[in-house]
């Protein structure tokens, strides 16, 4: 599952060392449109192996149940008015979803999907949609008129307005990689990264003896390519983290860019000077939502946003805002930055 209308993931691991301790072992594959990469300390390496096929098949899982490319997959029937009976995975998304949105003030949102149809993916449309049409799918969104319900069977199934989608690109992977980390500890490991299509769940100490150190891009217009401009690098252990930003998507019209990230609120592209938002919250997939609110709500709501965290130990920010020729950080206090930004 890439992400085209919601927002890109932009973080390179640095493994510095990763070959000094033995017990150590990286696992790599495909999922999701890219590549994840594991690196983990296993108490017996014989079963790395085995391993690797439970990640792959708990991947697999996800993508049948959460992927809109995926044509049988369950997100797929719903959203082509088909009525299956959900999985734990598609109701656990779904509620961790809803609990952001409402934390969020409906910032974030999976119910916008019809807004995603109308500007295009990546906006790969010919022309603006129309007021109109913007209005038409602003009557589908809102999580408030999704649930998930339950038959006298115990069978549950989501409930939805005719004709709504939804999209669970912006939570996903970070969930994904939460999954995994659960398949890693069920094999023993208490000292690991994980890392799908750059959203990331670590835990204790890495091959160095230390905590685990990721690279940050630098988000500039254009940049592709991540690694290859760096922002910051900062060291973290025992949490999710996701950046999110606006840099490597957007539309420009007679002169005028419009970010690819939309406003569930308003159904229209955001215009603040946010650039990027690199969250660390107590799992990855609460990361990935809420460095997707973020990005729809701009610097200062941003900044109030983590206010209302209260200090909470589990949770962090660092904000890249401005212009591309003068661009400027807010970060949490105690943030730990390797190279003093």
């Amino acid at each position: 599952m890439k992400r085209l209308s919601v927002l890109i993931v932009s973080l390179l691991l640095l493994f510095a060392g990763c070959g000094n301790d033995m017990q150590y072992i990286q696992v790599t594959g495909l999922a999701q449109g890219g590549q994840y990469t594991v690196t983990c300390k296993i108490p017996d390496k014989t079963r790395a192996e085995a391993l690797k096929r439970a990640i792959d098949d708990t991947l697999s899982a996800i993508d049948w149940t959460l992927s809109g490319y995926n044509s049988g997959s369950l997100i797929t029937q719903v959203n082509n008015g088909r009525r299956p009976p959900m999985n734990d995975i598609f109701v656990d998304v779904f509620n961790i979803s809803k609990k952001i949105w409402r934390q969020s003030d409906g910032a974030f949102d999976p119910s916008c999907a019809p807004l995603f149809d109308i500007w295009g993916f990546g906006f790969t449309k010919d022309e603006m949609p129309s007021d109109a049409a913007v209005d038409s799918a602003m009557a589908l969104v809102g999580m408030d008129r999704y649930s998930i319900v339950e038959d006298p069977d115990g069978n549950r199934y989501l409930d939805m307005p005719a004709g709504g989608k939804i999209n669970f690109n912006a939570v996903a992977q970070g969930y994904s990689c939460d999954v995994v980390a659960r398949v890693l500890e069920s094999f023993g490991s208490q000292d690991y990264l994980v890392s799908i299509g750059g959203e990331i769940v670590c835990k204790g100490l890495s091959s160095r003896g230390d905590a685990w150190h990721v690279w940050i891009d630098r988000p500039e217009d254009g940049n592709h390519v991540s690694g290859a401009l760096k922002q910051d690098v900062i060291s973290v252990t025992d949490c999710g983290l996701v950046t999110s930003g606006n840099y490597r998507k957007y539309y420009v019209v007679d002169g005028q860019k419009y970010s690819h990230t939309i406003d569930p609120r308003t159904g229209r592209p955001v215009t603040h000077n946010l650039l990027s938002a690199t969250v660390l919250a107590e799992d990855s997939a609460t990361a990935d939502a809420l460095a997707t609110a973020m990005m729809v709500l701009g610097l200062e709501k941003s900044q109030l946003m983590v206010a209302s965290w209260g200090g909470n130990p589990s949770r962090g920010a660092y904000l890249v805002y401005g212009e591309q020729d003068d661009m400027k950080v807010w970060h949490t206090p105690g943030l730990v930055l390797e190279s003093g930004n």
